[in-house]
């Protein structure tokens, strides 16, 4: 099985990903290019949406994690985030990377 991606029924053929790393294990052609979202008006864009989606997911966390004030925080690790979580362990939605720095 070939990891082929389509958006809108239309077949991708290259992924420009703000970064230093490409996306492993897919057959895409790929180009990282270091502080992309500066330099590509599409990147630039679709990390604008990418951090208004994460804002609304974390609004919508809060409702079922609220010690965490993940509406407040947006689950990036202010004081009050770290003061939780060593209170009260990870939640499943905390990245492993970011724990392993915290707790």
């Amino acid at each position: 099985m070939s990891n082929v991606a389509y958006n809108f029924g239309k077949h991708i053929e290259h992924i420009l990903i703000d970064g230093n790393q490409i996306i492993k294990d897919i057959n895409i052609d790929q180009t990282a290019i270091i502080k992309g979202d500066s330099k590509i008006l599409g990147i630039a864009l679709a990390s604008i949406i990418a951090k208004v989606t994460r804002d609304e997911m974390m609004i919508e966390y809060d409702k079922i994690y609220p010690q965490y004030h993940f509406s407040k925080n947006k689950g990036y690790g202010t004081k009050e985030h770290i003061d939780a979580l060593k209170k009260y362990g990870p939640c499943p939605i905390h990245r492993q990377s970011f724990l392993k720095n915290i707790i």
